[in-house]
């Protein structure tokens, strides 16, 4: 489904932002949104946020950080265009703009609360605490771009189910996934979900290596419980946990 004019005026710029490490799905099919959202940025980012609450988003840390304007944007039951202010911003404490240059450790992870409640058919996800294991298959979800370079690809949420890899052994702070036949995430899919089949999400996506379809990073949310639930709480709301 194409963005309305109005969406595509904030999304076009996106790809002369080489800056940002983001991630987009390619090679996948569409999916139902049921608990994820666009996040847009007055610059022209476009990311994919995970709801944890009725008002609350969990996305990628640089997706936010540094952003002048952000806003939340979803369809209608009508399929009409909504945006929704942003009425409060986190960056996690230990994202690092420079980590991948510096190749250093970074937790891009933000939370956003939204000036008004979602729609009750967005249900906020259920955020899963086990290990992803080498080989095991995990489902990327997202609104980034079907075709690498073509930013008019993004905006329908789309999924594809890769391996987990380890190329730098196990990690407590991140899991990597290798899709094949060029699968996996691209520009825009930063902050989609990373599920098994159960439908938790075990992480969200941050980052990509040799273009869209290559090594996927993503932050897992298990280890970074106590900030989701100290951000959430000083919001007045919770997230879901499920072990």
């Amino acid at each position: 489904m194409p963005l309305p004019r109005a969406v595509l005026a904030l999304a076009l710029p996106f790809a002369a932002l080489p800056a940002l490490p983001a991630a987009a799905i390619v090679g996948g099919g569409d999916a139902e949104p049921a608990g994820a959202v666009m996040v847009l940025n007055s610059a022209g980012g476009v990311c994919t946020g995970v709801v944890v609450a009725p008002d609350a988003v969990l996305t990628a840390g640089h997706c936010v950080a540094g952003a002048k304007a952000l806003r939340v944007h979803y369809r209608s039951t009508e399929g009409a265009p909504v945006l929704v202010d942003i009425a409060a911003r986190t960056v996690h404490p230990g994202y690092d703009a420079g980590a991948v240059a510096g190749r250093r450790r970074s937790i891009d992870l933000a939370l956003l609360r939204t000036a008004e409640p979602l729609p009750p058919r967005f249900a906020p996800a259920s955020l899963g605490t086990q290990e992803p294991r080498a080989g095991e298959t995990l489902t990327l979800a997202g609104y980034g771009a079907a075709k690498p370079g073509d930013p008019r690809s993004t905006g329908t949420y789309r999924s594809v189910a890769v391996p987990v890899v380890e190329p730098y052994g196990p990690s407590r702070i991140l899991v990597w996934m290798q899709g094949s036949r060029g699968t996996g995430a691209c520009q825009g899919d930063s902050g989609g979900p990373v599920a098994p089949p159960d439908g938790t999400v075990l992480a969200v996506t941050a980052w990509i290596g040799g273009g869209c379809g290559g090594l996927t990073q993503a932050i897992r949310l298990a280890p970074q419980r106590d900030w989701i639930d100290r951000t959430l709480s000083g919001w007045g709301l919770a997230a879901r946990w499920r072990p």
